[in-house]
């Protein structure tokens, strides 16, 4: 209490009887999988394309990280946090948990010609043979500037590229290269300048050293690549390592795929990483786990897959099928990628648009050309009760996202919206009220308690995420002496019961129609 001495006029700060409640976020992602680059088993946030390149590197040819990143910010994504796995401190992939995802071949020796060095990363045809790369002269008007680089399989062309050495740079054309070809490297052999007309030639470039075997034996290597996925929380290793990130919502390990298109872990192992993401987003119980089925599935074998191999009974997992193409840039033409970081962003923009209590489907795939499968309504009709989402393709109305359940068999946890409103409440409320702890507890606090809670409630009903006309409709908060008996007062413990009453998707429209003779029925007043 103040101490008043002397005769005046005070002015004191006293703390107003509400605590506003704020609304916790719901679209951080988190990317479990394999990149060339970047800290290992280190939760890295990256809030656009340009960060995760710069911390990852680029798309490589056989890892999904970089694909499903890049779906993720493509669809709406703001905030994500990328875990490396499968390599070394130092940017080296260990021999051990190298062929969870292909390796490039390594170009061969390069040789000079004129002002670039030119090596082969492809080799001819012939077991594995050398290619030629020939200059040629070009005739015509103005052709004292120009020639052509023939990439050469024997005495078949197989590259050609035009060049003026007047109006182009080395850098290029090694760009145009780089972008258009997939037999020839060509880097620069002196400081960038401008191009020199280089005599007509012709070089044999040596063959790319082929891709080391994956590890054979006892199975040690399959083992180590599904542990390194799963980690331990202890270590901070794998997605384990996330457990320490209370912002994280969604998680999804698109590599996993990687690892078995590759034959480095077999179904029972896939079963084994993907039950270990369950285990670890329930355990948090404020976060949801993207997963992914095996490739090249058609709509029974999907089925079978879901109910014999990946039987989850969980209300924090979804499942989306099939996989989606989309362009590669880095072989500039469309690669097939597991769903999982697309349909992340599907969840981060339906949250900033419509809100989490809306469910994320009925909206375009952005990125997604096509889809691996073409999916009927009668294959959905078997899909869908068993929770395998699909995704579909819209005469008209572009690649759709077309189902809104979780792995869940409990009618209760049917629906993915409703589950994550649950984690957006309880988390939001958590965060909300720590200012109770320690506050007397007596009918003033109760009263305080039940006012605030209320008050975020409210907003929340008027926002259309709970059901009923009326605020009494949608909720309930109940903290008072029947919930707070002295038994427990003693203990030490406030306790305020809440219900709500979630909005749940229209799910099936169903319009009847019948015949009528006009004039009479059910229109009369």
């Amino acid at each position: 209490m103040p101490t008043y001495l002397s005769p005046g006029v005070y002015v004191e700060e006293v703390a107003s009887g509400s605590r506003p409640i704020e609304g916790v976020g719901t679209s951080v992602a988190a990317f479990v999988g394999l990149a060339p680059t970047g800290p290992l088993n280190e939760p890295t946030l990256v809030t656009n394309w340009s960060q995760y390149v710069a911390a990852f590197g680029e798309f490589t040819d056989g890892y999904y990280l970089a694909h499903s990143v890049y779906g993720f910010f493509n669809n709406g994504g703001t905030a994500a946090y990328v875990v490396r796995v499968g390599g070394s401190g130092d940017g080296e992939t260990q021999a051990a948990v190298a062929a969870e995802a292909p390796r490039a071949l390594t170009a061969g020796e390069p040789t000079t010609l004129g002002a670039f060095k030119v090596s082969a990363i492809a080799a001819a045809s012939d077991q594995g043979g050398a290619l030629t790369v020939e200059v040629q002269d070009v005739e015509g008007e103005g052709s004292a500037d120009r020639f052509k680089l023939l990439v050469k399989d024997g005495d078949r062309v197989v590259e050609t590229f035009d060049v003026s050495a007047k109006k182009s740079s080395r850098n290029y054309v090694v760009a145009q290269v780089k972008q258009r070809s997939k037999a020839i490297a060509v880097e620069e052999a002196a400081p960038a300048g401008q191009v020199a007309k280089p005599d007509a030639q012709s070089v044999t470039l040596a063959p790319p050293t082929p891709a080391p075997a994956p590890p054979a034996g006892n199975g040690a290597g399959r083992r180590l690549a599904s542990g390194q996925f799963i980690g331990d929380s202890a270590d901070r290793t794998g997605f384990g390592g996330l457990e320490a990130l209370d912002e994280v919502n969604m998680v999804a390990v698109p590599d996993l795929m990687a690892a078995y298109q590759q034959g480095l872990v077999d179904l029972e192992q896939v079963k084994a990483v993907q039950l270990g993401l369950v285990a670890h987003c329930e355990l948090m119980g404020d976060r949801m786990a993207v997963l992914d089925p095996p490739p090249g599935l058609n709509a029974r074998d999907i089925r079978k897959w879901r109910q014999e191999v990946a039987g989850y009974d969980s209300r924090y997992a979804a499942l989306y099928y099939p996989w989606i193409k989309a362009f590669d840039p880095a072989t500039g033409q469309t690669r097939t990628i597991p769903p999982s970081g697309h349909m992340a962003g599907v969840w981060a923009r339906n949250d900033s648009e419509r809100g989490v209590h809306k469910a994320p489907a009925n909206e375009i795939v952005r990125g997604a050309v096509d889809l691996e499968l073409q999916i009927t309504r009668g294959e959905q009709d078997l899909l869908n009760p068993i929770g395998v989402n699909c995704i579909r393709a819209f005469p008209g109305r572009g690649i759709r996202v077309w189902g809104a359940r979780t792995m869940a068999s409990d009618p209760a946890w049917r629906y993915l919206n409703v589950r994550r409103y649950f984690n957006y409440l309880e988390e939001s409320i958590l965060i909300g009220t720590q200012w109770v702890v320690f506050e007397p507890n007596d009918e003033a606090l109760w009263a305080r308690i039940r006012r605030n809670i209320s008050a975020f409630l409210v907003n929340e009903w008027r926002s259309g995420a709970l059901f009923g006309q009326r605020p009494e409709d949608a909720f309930y908060v109940k903290c008072d002496a029947e919930t707070n008996p002295v038994e427990s007062v003693d203990l030490g413990r406030v306790v305020c019961e809440i219900g709500i009453a979630p909005v749940k998707p229209a799910e099936f429209v169903v319009f009847r129609l019948a015949q009528f003779s006009g004039g009479g029925g059910e229109l009369e007043e």
